[in-house]
Formats: C-alpha cells, structure tokens, sequence
C-alpha cells in the first residue's frame, strides 16, 4: 500500500463541470491546494475555497495565470458531443490539449492526468469486455471521440522524465446533480413513452461521478510518487454492466418519470441519423448555424445506443488500486435521494433486477 503524499497544489481544467467539481470536491476534502481553470465562475468551486482562473484553452496567457505554482495538472476541460462541425472540437480538444502540456513543460509542471473517454475506441458493433489493448479505429462516428483519441495520444506521447502523465477514460457519467442524462431523457419522454433506436437490451457499463473523481485522484497520487503507470491509458467505470433500457429507466425514476421504452427499427434510426448529418453539413456549408449543434441526432449516437459497450478493468485494478468507493446501487440510491425521492431508490432498483432475472429465465423480455 503506497502511503506517500500526493501533489501539493493542483490545477483542475474544467473544474466549473459536473465532472471537474466533484475531483475539486475531493481533492479540498483531503486539504490539497486546488485552482480550477474553466471559462465561468462556480458558486460549487467558491464554496469549496477552489481559486477560480477563468479563460479559454488555447490562450497561453490565461493558463500561464493558473499554472504556476501547481505540482499536478487534471486536464479535464473538453468539448463534448453526440454531432457537429469538426472545427470546434479540434480547437478546444486537440488544440487544447497541446496548450495546456505546453504550459505544463513551461512552468515545470511533473504530473499531468487527462480525462478521455471511453468512446476514443468505439467503432460499429460496440465493445464487450474490451480492454486497453483494443487500438483507435480506424475512422470514428464523429468529430468528438476522433479528437478526444488525438488528445490522447499526444498526452501519452508527453510522458517521460520531465512529465509524467497518463489518461483515463471513464464512460457515461452520471450521480447526483447530473446536468446530462436526466434532463435529455426527460426532453425525450412524450406520453410516458422513450422513443429509441433498438430494443435497449444492449450492455453499457457506466460510471458514477464519485468514481471518476476517485480514479483521478489515484493516478495523480501514483504519477505524483514516481509509480510507473505513465504513458497508458485506462478504462474507469462501476464495472456493473446493465442493459440500457433498464439504465435510463432508472435515471428516469430519479426524476419521478415512468417510461415505456418503444424501439426504432436500427436502419431507420441510422438512415434518419445520415440525413440530419448531411443537412447539417450542407447548412455550415451555406453560413447557416441551423442544424449544426453538438446535441444532434447522429450514427454515433445511434451507434451508442444500440450496441453494447462495457469493459474489462483489469489494468485499472491492477495498476491503479482502482476499486469503485460506490456501487451502482448506492450510487442510484444517493440520485434519489438527491432527487427529494428517497424511499424510490431501492424499489427501483429492485424492479430492474426482477426483471433482469426474468430476461435471464425467458432470453427475450429485454427484446
């Protein structure tokens, strides 16, 4: 058990997000210095004593505000999306990237952990216990995971004796507080009915937020300490694999939302998904901002959701001492009772296990 300390001082990029302020949550709770550089002020970051640096990315300026001084740097800042023009992906996620290891080296900086995404590897037919072995795909779905593996590998390319750094990928992320999930499902919801590509018996692993703030913290302990676990990427999430269906019923549930899932034939989803990309190229194209949002319908939201994605978490066991500090159903406990719903959470989450039994003594309930 490695007992040394952990970085002194430590810059959070993205800090004002729902991912970023939880890893502040808890790096202040064990009394690590903690400035977060995000592009808007948090009430969460100035309640927790977080120093706040506000600025964009790509401006060495405004990082060199916030970089000194820090020992460790959590890159966790990103633009994130199921669709849009490439441009603002590559500026933000690739550009980004490259900005901030450029500072780090400039101001000695001796660890730097990034957040990626398990979806820098997904590829048409989804993902079953795929590992860190798995390579990039040949083409990605979208502009989002495509930069996100660029961003990637050029952490993993900055490692060495100057800079130790690794990345994570946690997927799906989720708790209390959510400002994701919940309200696009709740947008989807028409007449208690969830309008969706595919059956929802598909197998996604998913990660409580809580998790993938711990999981940042032990990489920078272990990068921090001289562990050798730089220059590799791992996979993060509860390692619970549910079928999808159940999973957004569930996050429904928190919101006081019964649904009944009513599925899209899947090459009527993605010929609807193809149509709306190239609607969407031919309006950018024209200097129209219609129809080229980051939340439109695409073949990798498809894709997503009607193929499985769960993962093995072997390496981040191993290498990390990773081990989830919440399971899925506490984690789904503390959402409703976050929600105000506290007696909902283990009823439904009892009623999903019913009928996961079911679908195992009758294969097809799911379908």
């Amino acid at each position: 058990m490695v007992t040394a300390p952990g970085p002194a001082r430590v810059l959070v990029t993205g800090g004002s997000g729902f991912l970023g302020a939880e890893i502040c949550r808890q790096l202040t709770a064990r009394g690590t210095e903690t400035v977060s550089f995000s592009r808007r002020p948090s009430r969460t970051l100035e309640q927790l004593g977080v120093r706040q640096v506000h600025g964009d990315l790509v401006d060495r300026a405004a990082l060199d505000r916030a970089v000194p001084g820090c020992d460790a740097v959590v890159h966790n800042a990103a633009l994130a999306g199921i669709s849009g023009a490439p441009g603002p992906y590559w500026r933000t996620n690739v550009a980004g990237t490259r900005t901030v290891i450029d500072r780090c080296r400039a101001h000695g900086v001796r660890t730097l952990v990034h957040t990626s995404t398990a979806s820098v590897v997904f590829r048409p037919g989804g993902l079953e216990n795929a590992d860190e072995r798995l390579p990039y795909p040949v083409r990605h779905l979208a502009a989002y995971p495509h930069t996100k593996a660029v961003a990637e590998a050029l952490v993993l390319d900055a490692n060495g004796p100057e800079l130790a750094a690794l990345s994570l990928r946690p997927h799906l992320i989720w708790g209390p507080g959510d400002p994701h999930f919940v309200p696009a499902l709740t947008r989807l919801v028409r007449r208690q009915t969830l309008v969706m590509p595919g059956s929802g018996a598909n197998l996604v692993d998913t990660t409580h937020v809580r998790t993938a703030a711990h999981a940042h913290l032990l990489a920078l302990d272990l990068l921090h300490q001289g562990q050798p676990v730089g220059g590799r990427a791992y996979f993060i999430a509860q390692g619970e694999p549910l079928p999808l269906g159940g999973f957004l019923a569930l996050l429904l549930a928190t919101a006081g939302i019964r649904a009944t899932w009513r599925p899209v034939p899947v090459p009527l989803a993605v010929a609807a998904a193809a149509a709306r990309e190239a609607v969407s190229r031919l309006r950018r194209g024209t200097g129209s901002h219609a129809g080229t949002g980051t939340r439109d319908l695409s073949r990798f939201l498809v894709a997503e959701l009607v193929h499985p994605h769960w993962f093995d978490l072997t390496a981040a066991r191993r290498d990390l001492g990773f081990t989830p500090p919440i399971g899925l159903a506490e984690g789904m406990r503390h959402a409703f009772e976050a929600a105000g719903r506290p007696g909902g959470g283990a009823g439904a989450i009892a009623d999903l296990l019913s009928d996961l039994a079911l679908d195992q003594a009758l294969p097809g309930v799911w379908r």
